[in-house]
């Protein structure tokens, strides 16, 4: 698919810099990580599967021969790894300039996580707050630290029931993953609220969605599997479908752009924001109201243990 607006070449060098990206090893994530690297950027894959990653990183570097590339294990669904991975990130890295919130699931089947969560909001939703709350210190330490949060057009489906929140009563694999994609909207528009109320410059928080793009998430549904598996529809996928590259440059404008400020949020721009290049794109309007960003957010605090702070 051609691309006619801002491209990866428009993105400033970064050398010197860290870049942490969840979900490292596939889809939006590894050509996220590959643009990074090809700017200079030191990349930190933290990823569940090290050995996906390992790989990961050598079709990186087949490609980047000069980057950095390194690999931390972080499995979101679990509490205990992300702190685990936090705590190596902060003792190895001094500085981190770029927190990339990639990683998601799409649960065929209602599962809950090893804290008993439902997966895709404690995977997508859940995970990356702690992940974030746990390196802010480091992410304020860089001249101008970035929180990306990676989410979808599927947000548009998706509501809370903090009565149900591990969806005992209304599981559809659908209705959790526009939940969980809804939610950490509402969380990267309710970061940047908190960061100006206190008044800090950095990090600043922003978000980006992939529209369309060939990934795993996107394949494994039984619902969508048509798509990939029917030859004649060839020519849809082709129009309307992204590959990889083009599907992480919404990613890449939020982290890069210099012009880029705390809670704006990247898409395509074409048709129905399935494809085309990164540009300047708005949520559904309850993504932004205050008082469901604040019980939110409060409830991640209470269910992750894990409280910001702001004025430190």
């Amino acid at each position: 698919m051609a691309m006619t607006g801002w491209t990866a070449a428009q993105a400033p060098r970064m050398d010197g810099k860290t870049a942490v990206v969840t979900g490292a090893n596939s889809g939006v994530g590894l050509e996220t990580s590959r643009h990074l690297a090809g700017l200079g950027a030191r990349v930190v894959m933290a990823c569940r599967n090290v050995d996906a990653a390992a790989t990961a990183r050598t079709d990186i570097l087949s490609t980047v021969p000069d980057a950095t590339v390194e690999i931390v294990a972080l499995d979101l669904s679990d509490l205990s790894s992300v702190r685990k991975a936090a705590e190596e990130i902060i003792v190895t890295y001094p500085v981190v300039d770029v927190l990339i919130n990639n990683a998601g699931v799409m649960a065929a089947d209602r599962q809950l996580t090893a804290d008993g969560f439902e997966m895709d909001f404690g995977t997508s939703f859940l995970g990356h707050f702690a992940l974030a709350g746990l390196l802010c210190g480091r992410l304020s330490a860089a001249e101008r630290g970035r929180i990306v949060t990676v989410g979808s057009n599927a947000h548009r489906a998706g509501r809370i029931d903090f009565d149900d929140l591990t969806m005992a009563r209304s599981f559809s694999s659908s209705r959790a993953y526009g939940r969980a994609k809804f939610a950490q909207l509402v969380f990267a528009v309710e970061l940047q609220r908190r960061l100006t109320a206190a008044g800090r410059t950095a990090p600043v928080s922003l978000a980006a969605h992939p529209g369309a793009t060939h990934s795993g998430v996107m394949r494994d549904q039984r619902y969508l599997r048509w798509l990939f598996t029917t030859p004649s529809l060839h020519w849809l996928r082709s129009t309307f479908i992204m590959e990889g590259p083009q599907g992480a440059l919404p990613s890449l404008r939020a982290a890069t752009d210099p012009g880029a400020l705390g809670g704006q949020y990247y898409g395509p721009d074409g048709p129905l924001h399935l494809s085309g290049s990164p540009v300047l794109v708005t949520a559904k309007p309850e993504v932004y109201d205050p008082a469901l960003g604040k019980r939110l957010w409060d409830t991640a605090e209470d269910l992750t243990g894990v409280r910001w702070s702001f004025h430190d």
